[in-house]
This record gives C-alpha cells, structure tokens and sequence, in this order.
C-alpha cells in the first residue's frame, strides 16, 4: 500500500512539475502563435471554462504564466491523473480501466520477483522495475497530446515514439540481466543501467517540458531518420495512396517492433533461467508474460491502421491484456516465491528470528549457486538479429502496407 500511495504521488507531482515548465518556457521557446495555440486547447480542453469566459482566460494566461500552471492543473484533473494508467488520454473510458486496474499487480509482481530465495538477477529485475518509468511518461505525455495538439498520444509521433523508447529499453535490461546471470559468473552490474535509464528518462521528461513549442502534432519521432521522402514513396511501383498525417515515422516503427521482439526474447530466456535454478517455477513467469505480448501485438495492429476511432476496441484490448497479464506475472512470481520459502510473515516489517525455519529456507535457496552454461549465441548476434527483424518489419509496415486498399481516414 506504501508502495502504490508513494508512486501515486510521485507521478502526480511528476505530471505537473512537467506541465509547469511547459507553461514557464513555452513564450522562450515557441513562436507567439504556437504559444496561443497551446492556450487556446487548453481554454477549450478545461470543463470548467465557459463561452464567455474562455477569452478572457486565454488573455491571463498569455499575461500571466502562472495562470496556465493553474489552468494547466485544471485539465489534470479534467483529462485524469490517476497514475495507475498508461496513456492518460484513454483515462476515462474501458482502456482506462484496464489500466488503472494493472498497476497494483504488477507492484505485486515485483515484489515476489526480488524474493532473495528466487535469486533473480539484478539487472533483470531492474529491466522489470523500468517498466515504471514508462507508465509514468505515458501520463504527461497524453495530457499534452490532448492539452496541446487535441490528439491522442498515438497520433502525436514524437512523443509516442519518445515514451516507448522507455519501454524498449526495460526490454533490453530485463533481456541481459537474465541471459548474462546464465552464462556470467560475474553478473553485470545495475550501475550504468542506472545512469541509461535516468538518462533517457530526464531526456524523455526536457521533451515533454519544452517540446510542445517546437514541434507541431505530427512531428516525426528522432525527427524522422529513415523516412523515404513522399516523392520516393509515392514512386514505389505498389503504392495505392498516400501516407495520412497521423502515420507512425520509421523510427517509432523500430522502437514498437523491437520491444515486441525484445520480449519475445526476454520470455524465451526466463524459460531457460528455471534450469539455471533448477526450479520449474520460472517456466510459468514465460506463460504469465503472454498476454502481456499479446497486448503489444494489439497495438501495433492499431497503429497499422493508422489509428482509427472505430478500432478503439484494439486499445481496451490492449489494456486488458496488460491487465491479464500483470496478474498471470503476479501470480507466478508469487509462485516462484512460493517454492523458495516465501511464507506470509515476510511481510512483516519487523527484524524476523534468524532461527526461524521459514527464513532459513528462503537463506539456503538464496545462497544456492546458478548452473550455468555456455551462451548458446553472443550478445553481438542477438543484437544483429534484432536488428535485422526490427528493420524489415518496419520497412514493409510502413511502406507495404501502401499497396492495401485498406479502409483509412486522409487525416487521423
């Protein structure tokens, strides 16, 4: 309960210490029209502004910086603050749900996952912990998708593609941390991973704060880097029709397939760590991770027909397999956990008996050593693998998919 009350705190002052610098730099940095256009959504996204009023709200709030801060904490409240979602501007219908509700489980999840008697590997669990810093970039990054651009976060390209860099990058740790503690007697410090993650997520947070005034909604993510020109693209001999404006960039295509292949290696790993410890029990973490895949196959779908409203039951399918899969995680944590001398009264907080019999289980499973074995295939492979997958499912998404005569709306 501690856990979820401090992270729920932490996100809300998180999501309005960001929005409090849009406010405070946006007359720097943005031209005076972009400026206004920020106001007026936001004069017209606050349930509490009325016709008459709405005008004289934008000109304070063009005079006085501090008046969009208040205006701005206004639409939090509006749009939804709960921290316990991912995508804010989903917050009040199913997808919201589902992903309020999928928090809680997966604070549960790590908990029984950094059980000492699992010995799961450091790096790993961080990998599994960094999935937080994503949930929480997702909140202030709907709200200004919303707030700025009046637009979903799967519309405006470089702040979707911005919050997924965060998930990608859990991928990757969860992925090395359990390979490595396999094969390594010398398992890899969190040390530099720490300074990655806190790196892209600081850069991830200056993006939100200052890039509502510098780019406009459907501004490419890493500003487009490997984008064909429209002239290139309409001359490919298979094209039907153009791109429409909300269309994902290249580079967010790479971040969306490489996290869902980085998952898929990352489950095919913890299969393998059960005959590391010798403990069956991992083998069910892999079944428990499935629907978490499943719901990145739904966004992708989603995002492969340009994000149409009338697919929005692909995005509450996409909550719900979070949801699901948070729980099934959970639940095989704690049966990890479980078979490693768990027992009810680890949680209590206070200084246990080292002679009781539950605690010396857990100590002899904890100072078991792994079996390790020899990687079956260097990290340089994998990565060239990854690679190699990432670009050519990208490619023929974005490009092939022009030669489908598929329903789409010009502008999304």
């Amino acid at each position: 309960l501690f856990s979820y009350l401090f992270v729920e705190e932490t996100m809300r002052f998180t999501t309005l210490s960001v929005l409090a610098a849009i406010a405070g730099q946006a007359a720097a940095f943005a031209p005076a029209a972009s400026f206004t256009r920020v106001a007026k959504n936001v004069a017209s996204t606050g349930s509490s502004f009325t016709s008459t009023g709405a005008s004289s709200s934008l000109n304070m709030m063009m005079d006085d910086p501090s008046a969009f801060v208040e205006t701005t904490s206004q639409i939090v409240n509006n749009v939804g603050t709960n921290p316990m979602l991912s995508f804010a501007d989903q917050g009040q219908n199913l997808a919201g749900i589902f992903f309020q509700a999928s928090l809680l489980p997966y604070l549960a999840f790590l908990y029984f996952l950094q059980f000492r008697g699992n010995r799961t590997p450091a790096l790993g669990s961080f990998g599994f912990q960094f999935i937080l810093p994503f949930v929480a970039a997702t909140i202030p990054s709907g709200i200004i998708s919303r707030a700025t651009y009046g637009c979903s976060l799967a519309d405006v390209d470089w702040l979707h593609g911005g919050a997924e860099a965060l998930l990608t990058t859990g991928n990757i740790f969860i992925f090395l941390g359990f390979k490595e503690a396999m094969s390594n007697p010398d398992q890899p410090k969190v040390g530099k991973p720490y300074l990655i993650g806190g790196a892209l997520a600081a850069t991830f947070a200056a993006a939100c704060a200052f890039g509502p005034g510098l780019f406009d909604a459907h501004s490419p993510f890493l500003f487009g880097v490997g984008n064909l020109s429209p002239e290139t693209t309409m001359g490919l001999p298979w094209v039907a029709h153009s791109e429409p404006a909300n269309a994902l960039s290249i580079p967010t295509w790479l971040i969306h397939f490489s996290s869902v292949f980085e998952f898929l290696f990352a489950m095919q790993v913890v299969w393998q760590f059960s005959e590391a410890t010798q403990n069956e029990k991992w083998k069910g973490l892999t079944w428990g991770m499935l629907p978490l895949h499943a719901s990145g196959i739904c966004a992708c779908t989603y995002h492969f027909f340009y994000n149409p409203s009338v697919l929005q039951f692909l995005v509450s399918m996409q909550a719900g397999f979070t949801c699901l899969g948070n729980i099934t995680c959970a639940i095989a944590a704690y049966r990890i956990a479980k078979s490693n001398g768990w027992e009810l009264n680890e949680l209590n907080p206070f200084p246990k008996s080292e002679t009781s019999p539950s605690g010396l289980v857990a100590d002899a499973a904890a100072a078991m050593p792994l079996e390790l074995t020899a990687a079956k295939e260097s990290n340089v492979a994998t990565a060239g693998k990854l690679v190699a997958l990432t670009v050519v499912c990208s490619y023929l998404t974005k490009y092939g998919e022009l030669g489908l005569d598929l329903p789409f709306e010009a502008n999304g």
